[in-house]
């Protein structure tokens, strides 16, 4: 059995002590960041490595591979690719044209992760920025109205799917409206529920049959003042079962970021008990995986059948013409009047 955990790792290959913890804890999945990453045939023997140590071909592993800011998988070894804006920037021009970038970008993106064995993106975000919000969404999102970013959201996981790659729908129930970077601070949203559950929440409800989603380490207080989402057994329960209808694997946003109060423990316990599924641990921090592992059980019940339903949607990547796509990414994008990166 795996636990309700999915870790992070230090380096560009396994450390012997990581093998132990690994094999005497297994985690369900395991996330990939820079410091995992050097080069193509590095990556491919990274994945490989934790692939023998769990003795599960099929285990999960993740990225956050968007395009724009946030792209583990970077030049000289692999290519840029435009920050989810552009294709909002495009719909706006034709629908048609900015789905199509936006599904041809996760293609191509797909297309370099199955190569080096990962078999997950956090990637689409339904998260509606609004004026004066932090920047930490920024142009990563789709747009500002919640059809258009909803369509786009869409076209990507449509994209990922047709790459072999599973999606996970962030930032449940929306991070475009926080006024500070959760990585950092806790954001309070102080936004009644009616334009909460117009705008933010109704991003996401089109979206609500997607395998996984993570949590916005945000405060909505019209529902909850005391929590975050991800340590709220209200919001979980009333807005992202319920308003927005999202039945799949329900993982955390990162244990370690400071919007979360307490010890790594402490946050680990929180969050399930609130209602998520599954534990993000990113920060490949000895003690901190070890505090992940101790206050997190067998996966089981209700979130065992999410996890293994979630990989089971899992499609084998379809053939498709890798330099017709980029470059018919790049006019798309070259209608914009800018470089496609």
């Amino acid at each position: 059995m795996t636990k309700a955990f999915i870790t992070g790792l230090a380096g560009t290959q396994l450390s012997s002590a990581e093998r132990d913890f690994i094999r005497a804890e297994r985690p369900w999945g395991f996330i990939l960041f820079r410091r995992n990453i050097d080069t193509p045939a590095q990556v491919a023997a990274l994945t490989n490595e934790i692939r023998d140590a769990i003795g599960e071909v099929e285990v999960p592993i993740l990225v956050d591979q968007e395009g724009g800011r946030v792209q583990r998988f970077r030049p000289p070894n692999w290519p840029l690719y435009p920050a989810g804006a552009a294709f909002g920037q495009l719909y706006d021009i034709d629908p048609a044209l900015g789905l199509r970038a936006a599904q041809l970008s996760a293609q191509l993106i797909a297309d370099d992760l199955t190569k080096v064995g990962v078999t997950v993106d956090c990637l689409p975000l339904a998260d509606v920025p609004v004026p004066g919000a932090d920047d930490v969404i920024g142009d990563r999102a789709y747009g500002n109205e919640p059809k258009k970013v909803a369509a786009i959201a869409r076209a990507v996981t449509e994209g990922l799917e047709l790459g072999g790659i599973l999606p996970i729908l962030k930032h449940i129930p929306g991070h475009g409206r926080a006024t500070a970077d959760s990585h950092l601070a806790l954001p309070v949203v102080n936004t009644p529920k009616n334009e909460l559950e117009s705008i933010d929440f109704a991003a996401f409800k089109p979206l609500a049959n997607l395998p996984m989603a993570m949590t916005a380490h945000v405060v909505f207080s019209a529902y909850d003042a005391a929590h975050p989402a991800t340590t709220s057994a209200t919001m979980i329960e009333q807005v992202i079962r319920g308003l927005i209808g999202f039945q799949g694997l329900l993982m955390s946003d990162d244990v370690g970021m400071n919007a979360l109060a307490g010890s790594i423990a402490e946050r680990s316990k929180a969050l399930l008990a609130a209602g998520c599924d599954m534990v993000l641990a990113c920060s490949g921090e000895p003690e901190e995986m070890h505090q992940v592992a101790r206050e997190t059980p067998e996966l089981s019940g209700k979130a065992l059948a999410r996890a293994k339903a979630a990989l089971a949607s899992r499609q084998a990547p379809k053939p498709f013409d890798r330099d017709a796509a980029r470059a018919e990414l790049d006019e798309l994008i070259g209608r914009l009047g800018a470089p496609s990166a």
